[in-house]
């Protein structure tokens, strides 16, 4: 039973109005279909109008500037980058570093920030946490688990302490940045999600995804090692059966909790 009668769908209704700031969502994947599929799965999973959703897609150039005043909040999607990845390319390095000075701001001034999968990793580095590969899950559905502090965090609100989620990861935090809050927990991989200040959240799941995005984003990655070949029906199977679209009122909530004004 979930705390509140919510539904646990996302969808009706945007969050942000004209006069709202947009939010910003930070993309890696060099596939056009998965970059604008992220875009459109994001948007309309948090209630967000996809013109407010600004999307930069890193991996065809870094932002000379970049104001985070300008934004209502910052989103980080997947992408092919790992942080213990050891044959790092040059672009993936100069990303990497470009987003060690913009989470340095984000940390420090508690910006509203929540990153899904590569979010975690960034996150958890920046804070001075640790990754390893422990702990990777093939692409599937998996029950996530909120602990105790997560029960009280509004970004979680409505969901059921128990709840279901799409994951597909080749590494995950192994140690927690110090004065982290651990929100949500799974069977395999111990840290499913965690704050970080008030305002800086990461989830190793992805709740912008429902069983058919799901599905598009295993036949574009399907030769990239998150799944055993032919396992892909089976997990699509299960997110219809299993209903993963609960996790994306943590995406909903975000957009509400920090929609800012203009001005």
């Amino acid at each position: 039973m979930s705390r509140h009668s919510n539904t646990g769908r996302a969808t009706g209704a945007t969050t942000a109005s004209t006069d709202s700031k947009p939010f910003l969502l930070l993309s890696t994947r060099g596939e056009d279909a998965a970059a604008h599929a992220e875009h459109l799965s994001f948007a309309r999973t948090a209630g967000i109008a996809p013109a407010k959703l600004h999307q930069r897609r890193l991996e065809q150039g870094l932002p000379s500037s970049l104001r985070l005043s300008d934004y209502s909040g910052v989103i980080v999607g997947g992408g092919p980058f790992n942080s213990s990845d050891t044959d790092k390319s040059s672009v993936q390095k100069n990303i990497e570093a470009w987003f060690d000075d913009i989470l340095a701001e984000v940390i420090d001034r508690d910006f509203p920030f929540l990153g899904a999968c590569y979010g975690v990793g960034l996150l958890g580095t920046a804070g001075s946490g640790s990754v390893s590969r422990r702990h990777g899950e093939e692409a599937g559905v998996i029950s996530i688990r909120s602990t105790t502090e997560g029960a009280k965090d509004p970004i979680l609100d409505g969901l059921p302490e128990s709840f279901h989620g799409i994951v597909g990861h080749k590494e995950a935090i192994d140690e927690l940045p110090a004065g982290a809050t651990l929100l949500a927990t799974g069977e395999d991989c111990p840290v499913q999600m965690f704050r970080l200040g008030r305002n800086a959240y990461a989830t190793q799941f992805h709740p912008e995804l429902d069983a058919d995005s799901f599905a598009q984003r295993l036949r574009i990655y399907s030769d990239q090692g998150y799944y055993q070949p032919g396992s892909d029906q089976a997990a699509v199977a299960d997110a219809r059966r299993l209903d993963v679209r609960a996790s994306g009122l943590i995406l909903r909530n975000f957009a509400r909790l920090h929609v800012a004004r203009r001005g």
